[in-house]
């Protein structure tokens, strides 16, 4: 069974201002590429933060059944947001003051439940050939939105 993988990143012009979201889907056996699937969004009036939590949302809400997958992204609010944060969000009701995009981080916490996730951190902008890819689509997603 191949490794399945998400390489996530999120782009804003301005924060808030128009912004897009990428992402590489990419199964692997090995070092052989045996599938890849490009996906990007975006929004007219958003923030950083929000273009990297969909980027990770959509990557997990395509998959069509339960996977295992490694979801790969530059964001250390995303990293640590569903690593770490959201333990104590969800024992608090989702109710701690002064947090914001509820309705993102509720929607990531469903999108993983269904599958076996590991969440993986790379340095953005570092010459990671598929960080950067995500980055590309990203601010592909973004381009309709920009005036």
């Amino acid at each position: 069974m191949p490794d399945l993988f998400a390489y996530t990143d999120g782009a804003c012009s301005g924060n808030p201002g128009p912004g897009g979201w990428g992402v590489l889907l990419r199964a692997k056996n090995g070092d052989e590429i045996v599938k890849e699937r490009e996906l990007s969004g975006g929004a007219s009036d958003t923030t950083n933060n929000r273009m990297e939590l969909m980027a990770a949302i959509t990557a997990l809400e395509t998959l069509e059944r339960p996977s295992t997958i490694t979801v790969v992204t530059d964001s250390k609010y995303v990293m640590d947001g569903i690593t770490k944060w959201i333990h104590g969000w969800k024992a608090k009701n989702w109710t701690k003051k002064g947090l914001k995009n509820v309705e993102l981080w509720q929607r990531l916490d469903a999108a993983q439940a269904r599958h076996k996730v590991t969440w993986e951190w790379v340095k953005g902008h570092a010459g990671h050939p598929e960080n950067e890819r995500a980055d590309e689509l990203a601010r592909a997603g973004m381009a309709p939105f920009k005036g």
